[in-house]
């Protein structure tokens, strides 16, 4: 399923923001990041499903206990497992895995499994952390899909390219109308003399109206029919990532911009919807810095312009689902883009 060029937004002569972004354009351009994932899908019996893992290499090769971390939770309707003690001690002590409602728990589960095979010494504790949304109104087979093999797959396979679209956590994800799925994006920022790269994974499924740089785009403006539940259900998730200490309360306030820049492209942030984001640190630090108001400034800005566009690729990067229930998701067309 992975194909040899995803279109993106830059393709079409259009950027977000002033800010360059890394080689990539993902969250693997922060240094010592790694993305897996499994795809779960079964056209007859219409199943669209998976897992997303966001690795931090500190974690699983250098044997960090743990990064500084931040939540900020916009819209609480959702499963965050592990999400009070990120928010209590402003840190995370696994991968970040991304899934479907009831998914959720076996995802934990295997990711325990995965954590306690390969831990150096006894573990009596350890929280993992799993996001999600709920993508049942396109995904109307077998609720819970992913098994421990999918989990493991995702992050055993972690690596440099990050798909996107129907991949992983996203692959029954609709958002603003259209088919979405897994977006990403990055930005290079200099902080007091220091290179440094914000990173963003979004797994995109909520409601509202998709708003481009130079207008709104509905389905029903392109004589297509609206994906999604009519309730405005879904969720949406943001991961954040730099790869520079920084305290743990500061990163809430960075996950904060990855749920706020969700606006900017059109969510609704709906009743029904859990929008949260997630922000840390790829770099182990027993005495982190404070950014200054200058700094935090820039990154605040490299969250907003990354996130974004990360939804923008998302739709881009999708494909068009029909189900066997007779459900369609429809991409959004590239046209709909062109200058």
């Amino acid at each position: 399923m992975t194909d040899t060029h995803q279109s993106r937004l830059r393709d079409f002569g259009h950027r977000i923001g002033r800010l360059e972004p890394g080689g990539r354009n993902a969250i693997t351009d922060v240094a010592g990041l790694l993305v897996g994932q499994s795809t779960v899908v079964d056209d007859a019996q219409g199943i669209y499903s998976g897992v997303t893992a966001i690795v931090p290499t500190a974690l699983t090769e250098r044997g960090a206990r743990s990064l500084p971390a931040g939540l900020h939770v916009g819209n609480g309707y959702g499963k965050f497992v592990g999400a009070t003690q990120v928010m209590e001690l402003g840190e995370l002590e696994t991968p970040v895995l991304l899934t479907a409602t009831l998914s959720t728990f076996r995802v934990a589960d295997a990711l325990l499994t995965w954590l306690l095979d390969r831990a150096h010494e006894p573990l009596v504790s350890v929280n993992p952390v799993v996001g999600e949304v709920n993508n049942g109104w396109l995904s109307t087979g077998d609720p819970r899909p992913v098994t421990a093999a999918h989990v493991h797959a995702a992050l055993d396979g972690a690596g440099d390219a990050v798909e996107m679209g129907n991949v992983g956590g996203g692959t029954g994800a609709c958002a603003l109308g259209f088919k979405a799925g897994i977006g990403t994006a990055s930005r290079r920022v200099e902080l007091s003399g220091r290179a440094a790269t914000v990173g963003v994974l979004v797994q995109a499924n909520m409601g509202g109206d998709l708003r481009l740089p130079w207008g709104t785009v509905t389905p029903e403006s392109l004589g297509a029919r609206r994906a999604g539940p009519s309730s405005q259900r879904g969720s949406c998730v943001v991961v954040l990532a730099l790869d520079i200490p920084c305290s743990g309360l500061q990163l809430s306030r960075i996950a904060t911009r990855g749920v706020l820049a969700l606006g900017r492209v059109g969510a609704s942030y709906s009743h029904g919807s859990g929008d949260y984001g997630l922000a840390f640190s790829s770099v182990p630090s027993d005495s982190p810095r404070t950014l200054t108001p200058a700094e935090l400034d820039t990154v605040f800005a490299a969250a907003l312009e990354s996130t974004e566009e990360a939804v923008i690729d998302a739709l881009l990067a999708a494909r068009t689902i029909r189900t066997p229930a007779g459900r369609e998701a429809v991409a959004l067309p590239h046209e709909a883009l062109r200058p």
